[in-house]
């Protein structure tokens, strides 16, 4: 018979309890001798792997934890929804190979490099904003539009689509939060075909769009590319663009949202990075990552029976890789529940573990967050949240919906 907590894990209560009470339920379930199972109501449940070394072995064994059919709901999705959210984060190879082949030679480093001076004059714009405004919602006027505009700009996406976007990844991540139903009180499965529809749309118009006239940004890229004769279908351009625009901008919206938050209530903290900002910032930069861990889990599923820190998984059990819980590891991380901006070393999984799902815009990521927090901390030294985060409720991400605040 499951215990309480093992209940919890697949509910939305336990998600929106507090920060110290989660970490204490993960330390619980980290020091468990048996597998951790945890039971849905209508579907097969699914065993949590909370463990660093679980987590990381996981990850370097794809053949043996295999993303399909779902790398991102602990349900099966539904025909209507696998037709839109079939990324490559959900695929094995070879497919997800082919794919992350032909995408990587255009979403490289080097490409991002070509749009570090939009960062940089996007994080100014966004700094002289908030100067000019004074006290807002921090999320909705500094972290959510960096992300958002530069992957709108990227992809080439024109300004006028940017509030349908939000909206839809909005919906789409924080679909089980009461603040995002449809209108009309659609149904879940309604309300997310129809945001995965807009976006696959949006895209498939612009696709066809740089098919004939060329322009200098990504999807013209991605739409010319011709990997070994092999080159994205209209379908697979959709879906990469779904799966970058809504992992790339609720992950690091939220990091920077957490960043704000966490350097408010750790003011020694503030005071080392905002002291030597330049020495201090990609140390802070990775800790803010690993202690928000702004994406909480992955699924995969086993595609034949493999023994796991001691214990024998099934072929068709599905498991949960809790990066939260890892990033907290005792056994990894010395005083893993302190926020310490100067930890070295830190080899967080806040981007996934290491093999071949790791986060494609890592690079991407890392910089928007460093130049937006360079340019903040650097200008308004005193930059501070005035109260708690309204939070998500949602298991999938660490969200922030709001944060209050003022310097």
């Amino acid at each position: 018979m499951p215990s309480l907590v093992e209940t919890r894990l697949s509910s939305l209560d336990f998600w929106a309890t507090s920060q110290a009470e989660r970490d204490e339920v993960f330390a619980g379930l980290r020091s468990a001798q048996d597998p951790v199972y945890c039971p849905l109501q209508d579907e097969p449940g699914f065993y949590a792997l909370t463990r660093y070394e679980q987590v990381a072995e996981a990850s370097r064994r794809p053949e043996v934890f295999s993303s399909q059919p779902t790398a991102v709901s602990l349900v099966d999705p539904s025909p209507e929804i696998a037709e839109y959210s079939g990324s490559m984060i959900s695929m094995d190879d070879p497919r997800h190979a082919r794919l992350r082949r032909i995408v990587s030679r255009s979403f490289t480093p080097r490409m991002v490099e070509r749009f570090a001076g939009d960062v940089t004059v996007l994080a100014r714009r966004i700094v002289d904003e908030l100067a000019e405004r004074g006290p807002c919602d921090f999320v909705e006027h500094v972290a959510m539009p960096m992300p958002l505009r530069i992957i709108c700009s990227m992809m080439g996406i024109p300004d006028s689509e940017y509030d349908g976007v939000i909206d839809a990844t909005n919906m789409i991540l924080g679909i089980g939060d009461p603040d995002y139903v449809g209108p009309a009180g659609e149904d879940r499965i309604a309300m997310l075909r129809e945001k995965f529809a807009h976006l696959h749309e949006l895209m498939g118009d612009l696709g066809r769009l740089r098919g004939k006239e060329p322009a200098d940004d990504l999807v013209t890229a991605l739409t010319h590319a011709n990997v070994d004769g092999e080159s994205l279908t209209t379908v697979e351009l959709a879906r990469f663009f779904t799966l970058l625009v809504v992992a790339g901008n609720e992950t690091t919206r939220n990091a920077l949202s957490h960043a704000l938050d966490l350097l408010t209530r750790h003011p020694d903290q503030h005071a080392l990075l905002v002291g030597e900002i330049e020495g201090r910032l990609p140390g802070a930069v990775e800790e803010i990552v690993r202690y928000a861990t702004p994406v909480t889990w992955m699924r995969r599923t086993l595609s034949q029976d493999y023994e796991l820190c001691g214990y024998t998984y099934k072929t068709g059990d599905r498991v949960v890789l809790y990066y939260n819980s890892a990033n907290r590891d005792e056994a990894v991380f010395q005083d893993p529940h302190a926020f310490d901006i100067t930890r070295s070393p830190n080899p967080h999984v806040g981007f996934g573990a290491p093999g071949p799902h790791f986060c494609l815009g890592a690079h991407l990521a890392r910089r928007e967050v460093t130049v937006l927090l360079r340019e903040l901390y650097t200008r308004l030294p005193d930059l501070h949240a005035t109260s708690a985060p309204v939070r998500q409720r949602t298991s999938f991400i660490n969200g922030i919906k709001s944060l209050p605040c003022a310097f």
